[in-house]
């Protein structure tokens, strides 16, 4: 599912679920996780490049998996864990998105440091349709990326945005045909410059109180609006 590779400077991790639209099950997000923890041994790409195989970006988390869930607000720390890694990566993460991103693949994107669609890409946050709503940092992310305002409408309302729209509203930063060109532009960049800058604007309080808060919420809304959710896997 998780396909990683090195190109130069550029390190490609592959979301590779096509038939699934690359829906991330709980195998697939601890995969996502080690892809963007530091080596143990060797040097880093200084960038790394994150998408999806296929027709999308990814449609978030697989609906079986989250039917089935017997500890939610565990499954909802673990794509917590991922985002984490992926804004912590020593790497500056350019992330491209081609098709659709709905939830959980939008809370991916928002944990990278660029954001970059082409004409085809579209976001939402569905979750509110199946009673639930993304909780793998995306209340601590939506806000900050969008702006409060833009991040309640798109939340509660599930719209689906189109790439103009994702620029406009700062979800994403550039529109283009090639995502990838972005991320060998930034490797052009020195590469202990890269990391300083990242680390620089990365620094910020630490959101884990309002994280824990939104997988304890997230829970308690899987078990309330656990039919609601088997009905829709089912269509």
């Amino acid at each position: 599912m998780i396909r990683t590779r090195t190109d130069g400077d550029v390190r490609v991790v592959t979301l590779d679920r096509p038939e699934a639209r690359n829906a991330l099950r709980p195998a697939d997000l601890t995969a996502l996780r080690e892809a963007f923890e530091p080596p143990a041994a060797g040097p880093r790409a200084p960038v790394t490049y994150l998408r999806g195989a296929g027709d999308a970006f990814c449609a978030g988390a697989d609906l079986d998996a989250v039917a089935a869930l017997d500890d939610p607000e565990t499954f909802a720390r673990r794509g917590q864990r991922v985002a984490a890694a992926i804004e912590d990566s020593p790497s500056a993460v350019v992330c491209g998105v081609d098709g659709p991103a709905r939830g959980g693949g939008v809370e991916l994107a928002l944990a990278a440091d660029v954001r970059v669609a082409t004409p085809r890409a579209t976001f939402a946050e569905p979750g509110v349709s199946l009673g639930l709503f993304g909780a793998w940092g995306g209340t601590v992310r939506l806000p900050r990326v969008m702006g409060e305002g833009e991040a309640l409408d798109v939340a509660l309302s599930g719209r689906v945005l189109d790439a103009e729209a994702a620029l406009r509203t700062g979800l994403v930063s550039r529109v283009v045909d090639d995502p990838r060109s972005v991320a060998d532009e930034i490797a052009a960049g020195e590469a202990d410059a890269l990391a300083a800058i990242k680390r620089r604007l990365r620094d910020r309080r630490d959101d884990g109180a309002q994280e824990r808060a939104e997988a304890a919420a997230f829970a308690d809304l899987h078990d309330a609006h656990a039919d609601e959710i088997a009905r829709q896997r089912e269509r």
